[in-house]
């Protein structure tokens, strides 16, 4: 695949979640960005779903980056093959570095943590503090209901632009997934506010 994407950041969750896709297509991801030359970056866990995208690509001889908070290492919770670990004092600083390491994002299923990671992404976006695309990889119909709260609900309710809703990127397919963010990069966040 040629893509601007060099480094791309997976959100996802600390747990395995009830659906068995879940940690099939976490495994996937990794494995494929292995494959096609991306590193992967991540919260640096080696449980959940965070684990899985990370041993995928491990397993496939890929490049990961793990970002993790003192707090978490001091537990073991850091994953032991990562490439590299970064060690950061605070979850703030942890989503500061992962966002500096990556061109862009993408989330997998997952918890509150997973939706903060997601919507801080893509508020930086909106206040022009990085122009990385965000996307969200909806296994299984998991993120369908989101998907709509953003693109219709809070666009009708007048609180997001319909330019901003479509800055959060969805598909059920990693390689459309990818292909749409690398355009999303190349074009820029989609703002009626840019200059």
């Amino acid at each position: 695949m040629s893509t601007n994407l060099r480094s791309i950041c997976v959100f996802c969750g600390a747990q395995k979640g009830t659906n068995p896709a879940f940690a099939e297509a976490a495994r996937g991801v990794g494995k494929y960005f292995a494959e096609n030359g991306i590193r992967l970056v991540t919260g640096g866990g080696s449980f959940g779903l965070m684990g899985a995208v990370a041993d995928g690509c491990i397993d496939a001889g890929g490049e990961i980056i793990g970002v993790i908070t003192t707090y978490l290492e001091t537990r073991e919770l850091a994953h032991p093959k990562a490439s590299r670990m970064d060690v950061v004092g605070t979850m703030l600083e942890r989503k500061t570095r992962m966002a500096e390491l990556s061109d862009a994002f993408i989330s997998l299923p997952g918890g509150i943590g997973t939706l903060d990671e997601m919507f801080e992404m893509l508020t930086w976006s909106r206040l022009q503090e990085h122009d990385k695309p965000s996307g969200l990889l909806n296994v299984d119909g998991f993120y369908d209901e989101l998907i709509s709260f953003c693109a219709k609900t809070q666009v009708k309710a007048g609180f997001i632009s319909a330019n901003d809703a479509a800055n959060l990127i969805h598909s059920n397919n990693l390689s459309d997934l990818l292909e749409k963010l690398a355009v999303a990069a190349e074009d820029g966040p989609s703002s009626l506010y840019r200059e």
